[in-house]
């Protein structure tokens, strides 16, 4: 008996997705001596041990090109204030760095001013993930961390959190080491 499985909408899929809030990076990289980077909202940890991150850029992108060649990109988490600097990475055909201030990180992979934290890594591996690519990253270095809120992305626009009035029970060490078991 053959099983029909119904297509699934792309719209519809969007929208979906869009109740799942995420914070928005911009990976960036130095390729050619020149800063490249882009904004990226699929982004996330992967392993602890190994430390490992991934982002899946698209199949279209005219950045991750030249991110792959490299060979090396930073993830810089972006503060609630900086939706100028999402929208600026955004956008295709502009010189993304010249309002912006950065320094290098051991990589050479540009680390944008006022962001939350920064991780600077090597690209391990990229896997099909349909219409984007699956980049896992191994962590080299690690940013400090600031004190404030992120920008976050929920239902096609930036959105902000409030602060829980009690805290998490299992929140750092046990969110990403204990149970339940499959938590990263």
């Amino acid at each position: 008996m053959d099983v029909v499985v119904p297509e699934v909408d792309g719209a519809a899929f969007r929208r979906t997705l869009g109740h799942f809030c995420t914070g928005v990076t911009v990976v960036t990289a130095a390729c050619d001596g020149e800063p490249v980077g882009f904004a990226c909202q699929s982004f996330s940890a992967l392993s602890l041990d190994p430390p490992l991150v991934l982002f899946c850029p698209g199949k279209t992108s005219r950045t991750w090109p030249l991110i792959e060649r490299a060979g090396h990109f930073c993830v810089n988490v972006l503060a609630a204030g900086q939706r100028d600097v999402s929208t600026v990475f955004g956008r295709r055909g502009e010189d993304k760095f010249a309002s912006l201030d950065w320094t290098p990180a051991p990589s050479g992979a540009p680390v944008l001013d006022g962001t939350l934290t920064w991780l600077d890594c090597a690209v391990e591996s990229v896997l099909d993930g349909g219409d984007h690519h699956i980049v896992l990253g191994r962590v080299r270095t690690l940013g400090e961390t600031a004190d404030e809120d992120p920008l976050l992305f929920y239902k096609g626009a930036y959105t902000g959190i409030t602060h829980p009035t009690t805290p998490a029970r299992c929140w750092p060490e046990d969110f990403l080491t204990g149970t339940p078991e499959d938590w990263l």
